[in-house]
């Protein structure tokens, strides 16, 4: 199932790319990304309300690891997504898009230095491979 997961937010963020590209043309980049988590952060509160998420909900539920874990990540997500619509409104959409999905040639490296993952040789041959396409895309 979390495949199809994958798969939903892959197509999403392709879709995000798109629709940010059309939607900068003459607004600022930090003010969008400002207002696009303004929206984001009230659509996921409603649905969150909306599904149930918020029953039982007690701030002490999270020890403080958690919060600040948490909140590392979305201040690492709010300085990603600076950058990239940054790079969207200056660049080329395609090639903007592939090389943030490097992003995933980092979680490999990361995830293998901080949470033990494996990083065997068809996972760097991958790395590898990603990388070499995302130069290919943005050589068009």
């Amino acid at each position: 199932m979390w495949i199809a997961y994958a798969f939903l937010a892959a197509f999403f963020a392709g879709l995000v790319a798109i629709l940010a590209k059309l939607g900068l043309q003459s607004v600022d980049s930090t003010l969008a990304t400002t207002v696009r988590a303004i929206i984001m952060a009230g659509f996921l509160l409603v649905l969150s309300l909306a599904i149930g998420k918020f029953k039982d909900f007690s701030f002490s539920a999270f020890s403080g690891k958690e919060w600040l874990l948490i909140a590392l990540s979305g201040i690492a997500g709010a300085l990603s997504w600076l950058a990239y619509f940054f790079a969207l409104k200056h660049g080329n959409a395609s090639s903007v898009a592939a090389i943030d999905k490097l992003s995933i040639v980092f979680v490999v490296i990361l995830a293998a230095l901080f949470l033990g993952e494996a990083a065997g040789w068809k996972m760097l041959a991958g790395g590898v491979l990603m990388a070499l396409g995302a130069i290919l895309i943005t050589l068009n």
